[in-house]
């Protein structure tokens, strides 16, 4: 019994010999991998993770906007008129995008759109504020415009966020006001909000506003494309017919299906017809798809009510002098 312990003593020391080697060098490894990670810098995305959720409005100044879809965009127009083509259908879904590229997941509800220029869209939650030049220079206006509104948002705390898009630095006063009535404020900027340190130098007003905002949202140049993408054209409404042309083309298309009709599925037809006020559900369907493929457009409520009236009365054998007119 001794001499198996002894033995068993040896395999155990034995075995951690042998296994010592491979120990130290996971221990070895381990130990790296650690020293990799705790000198390795934080990533700039995981360091400002931090994600912000609510209400936002936008304070848009038009003349910065074009302005800035100009920077992003890196291409020069070829008209003062071309530059201000914006398409402000996707103003709102492209702000949001950006603003969720800063890392705040926001409800862009309204648009307050400053403009001296005013053109012919009307984007759902979208205000139009027109500024008279006429009483004073346009950056004048354009100032105690989105001012008097920073104020009036953020004393009603309306919401819980603002973007604003301008350069006016004389907006710094108003932002910081909201900033102490609770609210986040964020500036729209080109790629120059990358590099503030140079901007101290080159523009120190700018820069000023700038370092006001809680965050700088960056416009990218795919957002600025679909902004100075065309807006899709609104449907021509279709040219109004005569009533009496479409009339006679429905009892076309109702005697040309009833003369292909088999006479025992008329007589059917018929039976059913009599102890009814309507007309079959199959019928109803066949006729439509054929009027519509016969008049290129699908019927409106009356000329659908008129159609089973015909097909009712080809089948009943009512004659076409006491239809209703």
């Amino acid at each position: 019994m001794q001499a198996n312990s002894h033995i068993s003593f040896e395999r155990l020391q034995l075995t951690r010999a042998l296994c010592a080697p491979f120990l130290s060098f996971k221990h070895i490894t381990d130990r790296l991998t650690f020293m990799k990670n705790e000198n390795r810098a934080p990533h700039p995305r995981k360091e400002n993770a931090q994600t912000r959720n609510g209400r936002c409005i936008a304070l848009i100044d038009s003349n910065y906007m074009a302005w800035l879809l100009k920077q992003s965009t890196d291409t020069d127009a070829e008209s003062d008129a071309e530059a201000e083509a914006y398409n402000r259908q996707a103003l709102i879904p492209t702000l949001v995008q950006t603003l969720k590229q800063a890392g705040l997941a926001l409800d862009v509800q309204r648009v307050y759109w400053y403009t001296d220029n005013p053109d012919s869209q009307f984007p759902q939650d979208q205000i139009l504020r027109a500024l008279d030049v006429t009483s004073g220079e346009p950056s004048e206006v354009a100032f105690s415009a989105m001012s008097a509104d920073i104020a009036r948002l953020s004393e009603r705390k309306a919401c819980e966020h603002l973007l604003i898009a301008s350069d006016d630095d004389r907006l710094t006063a108003s932002i910081d006001e909201a900033q102490l009535h609770g609210l986040n404020v964020y500036l729209l900027a080109d790629e120059s909000a990358r590099h503030m340190d140079q901007l101290i130098n080159e523009d120190p007003a700018w820069c000023r506003l700038l370092a006001q905002a809680d965050r700088r949202v960056l416009l990218m140049p795919q957002a600025a494309k679909e902004l100075t993408a065309q807006p899709r054209a609104a449907a021509a409404p279709a040219a109004p017919q005569d009533p009496e042309l479409v009339r006679t083309r429905l009892q076309e298309v109702v005697d040309g299906w009833w003369d292909d009709e088999p006479e025992d599925l008329r007589e059917d037809l018929r039976d059913e017809l009599r102890g009814s006020h309507g007309i079959p559900q199959e019928v109803d369907r066949h006729m439509l798809l054929r009027v519509r493929r016969a008049l290129d457009r699908p019927l409106s409520f009356p000329e659908k009510k008129i159609l089973r009236e015909m097909v009712r009365n080809k089948v009943l054998g009512v004659t076409e002098e006491i239809l209703p007119a």
